[in-house]
């Protein structure tokens, strides 16, 4: 399961006709989310990040379209909604899918190519191959970035984009495809977004301006356009048409807005957060969701018009993931402005609390569970209740170049932390005071992990300057360094705690003995990025790792070798954790997602 939607994506958000399923897609996944249990499934086969995705009007299709490098052709995928499985790969177009569309009775799929392509292809859905293509715009014109079919004809469709509307028609009979410019006077506009009418006899199309042109399918003349006076700030970017023949309006400013169908009229509006990418209406209309680039998912009900949020993640990088002892119902995760607290059983949001403008870097539940404590890049140690989010105390001034690694000691008297500079601080917390301890000068670049071992005596800290250090925190002193010819990003006691393991941009895990800093091993952990996050099971037997190849791999510690890979992540993880009592493992990204995953069963 996972907590997030890529909410960039225009349309990306759908309501299945069944009206009991959603469907977007994350990264190379589209997932299928049912709306009352909440349970996903996902339909994995795309090997880069899914660009759109359409459903067929009875609801037995699925189709999406990808993003892939410059001159390599971009997938289409057809899928089988009821058995969640793939029918077909289509693939002519390249460099990317800009917009699908399905024709009403799901005869055709219609396909445009992005900038490099900029090509629209029709294919057969039944025969799963192509008709014929031509290019989408005219020379003169600009790219075509959104295609719609006609709501009754099956050979009928429109594409729009930078300065251009056109309607076409499809001659089967001799497998071609003609185009017909529709006539705007002296309007010159940029399409974000267009909607047929139930009827077919015209159709809506939303522009950057802020406006909105209604054109007779017909005979391909503009009727008329409106707002006049009044325009929406940043763009049209989403419609929904109402049975009423009034419009519901969503802009690049966040506002979604029920119109007037005959003067454009706004008679209800609200505000959400990001620029609305979504609108998807459920049964006749009585409720619509909308999505957001922020990655929100807002439900909507019509009489009332007021917001309720369903879905929410972060939209910046997750830069930390963290359980409290002992319970695998809660985790925490922090971002740029904020800390998260999320119910893993119903997958939402509990908590959230917000310092704006500020990163969080690192962050740790107190063994107690009385307090979160968490690393800044303002160079300050803040430290919040776990129920109400309440502010208990600030270090200022902790580290001068922010704070970047965080741990406690497990009698909850004592912090460590590390800073942005190398410096490595010990923190003595008291019931109603916090004074600095110790500061310990040997890295000599950021702290980006560290460890505290389990009677308090001694912690690891990895640092980007190629060492880790082992620390006797009695004595405040260096028991071991060790060094490699990387920037280390993370590490784990064993915990039986005679070997440590590391890793970090040389993609290699490093096992060591804790006693005299020597390596025993050392195996590739990924074939081509850093790894920057790892996690050890609490019997010592398995460990996780994440990095920049986007994949999540389970490890058999002894055998130095992968036992399990999960597919999903669409952006660099940055941290994951296996969950106490191995339930499952979420693993975080930079791209603001946060996925679970089921805990293999190892025998």
């Amino acid at each position: 399961a996972l907590l997030s939607l890529a909410g960039h994506i225009p349309g990306g958000l759908i309501c299945h006709p069944d009206n009991e399923h959603v469907l977007y897609p994350l990264g190379c996944t589209v997932v299928v989310q049912e709306l009352d249990s909440k349970k996903q499934t996902f339909l994995h086969g795309h090997t880069n990040n899914v660009s759109c995705i359409v459903v067929s009007r009875n609801g037995v299709y699925v189709a999406s379209g990808q993003v892939t490098f410059v001159g390599f052709k971009a997938d289409i995928i057809l899928w089988d909604f009821q058995r969640k499985e793939l029918l077909a790969r289509l693939s002519l177009h390249k460099g990317r899918i800009e917009g699908l569309a399905f024709s009403p009775n799901s005869l055709y799929l219609v396909s445009l190519g992005g900038q490099d392509d900029s090509s629209v292809v029709v294919w057969h859905v039944g025969k799963r191959e192509a008709v014929c293509g031509s290019p989408a715009s005219a020379c003169s014109a600009g790219s075509a970035t959104v295609v719609v079919c006609s709501s009754c004809r099956d050979e009928t469709f429109v594409t729009a984009g930078n300065g251009t509307i056109r309607v076409w028609e499809l001659d089967v009979a001799n497998r071609k495809i003609r185009p017909t410019e529709c006539q705007t006077g002296q309007l010159r506009r940029v399409i974000r977004c267009v909607k047929m009418a139930d009827d077919d006899n015209y159709f809506y199309v939303g522009t950057s301006s802020g406006d909105v042109l209604k054109v007779n399918t017909n005979n391909k003349l503009m009727t008329d356009y409106g707002p006049q006076k009044e325009k929406f700030s940043s763009g049209v970017t989403a419609l929904l048409l109402l049975k009423t023949g009034d419009l519901i309006v969503g802009t690049g400013g966040g506002i979604v807005a029920l119109c007037k169908g005959s003067n454009y009229k706004v008679m209800k509006k609200i505000q959400v957060q990001g620029a609305v990418t979504s609108l998807t209406g459920r049964g006749q209309g009585h409720q619509f969701f909308v999505g957001t680039s922020e990655c929100q998912i807002y439900r909507i009900n019509y009489t009332a018009f007021k917001e309720e949020l369903i879905a929410a993640c972060h939209s910046e990088a997750v830069n930390d993931i963290i359980f409290p002892l002992g319970t695998s119902d809660l985790f925490a995760t922090c971002s740029k402005n904020d800390i998260r607290v999320w119910h893993t059983p119903e997958n939402r949001e509990l908590l959230r609390i917000v310092i704006p403008n500020v990163t969080c870097h690192a962050i740790e539940f107190m063994r107690d569970g009385k307090s979160i404590i968490s690393a800044w890049d303002d160079g300050k140690i803040r430290a919040f209740m776990p129920e109400s989010g309440r502010l208990m105390y600030v270090i200022n001034h902790a580290h001068s170049s922010g704070v970047t690694a965080i741990a406690a000691t497990s009698d909850c008297k004592r912090i460590v932390s590390g800073g942005g500079e190398g410096q490595v601080r010990v923190w003595e917390i008291g019931e109603r005071t916090h004074k600095l301890g110790e500061v310990l000068k040997e890295h000599i670049s950021a702290v980006s992990c560290i460890k505290i071992n389990k009677d308090d005596r001694e912690c690891v800290t990895a640092s980007l300057d190629g060492t880790c250090i082992i620390w006797d925190i009695v004595r405040f002193v260096r028991k071991q360094m060790i060094l490699a010819n990387t920037l280390f990003k993370c590490v784990c006691y064993h915990p039986e705690e005679y070997q440590i393991i590391t890793s970090g941009t040389d993609r290699r895990i490093g096992y060591w003995e804790v006693f005299d800093g020597s390596a025993i091993r050392e195996v590739e952990g990924s074939v081509s990025d850093s790894i920057n996050g790892m996690d050890i099971t609490s019997d010592g037997k398995y460990f996780v790792t994440g990095g920049d190849d986007h994949l999540v791999k389970l490890w058999d510690y002894n055998e130095g070798a992968v036992t399990h890979v999960g597919v999903g992540h669409s952006g660099n993880i940055t941290r994951l954790k296996i969950c106490p009592g191995n339930k499952y493992i979420v693993s975080v990204s930079a791209d603001g997602a946060i996925l679970l995953w089921t805990y293999p069963d190892v025998h």
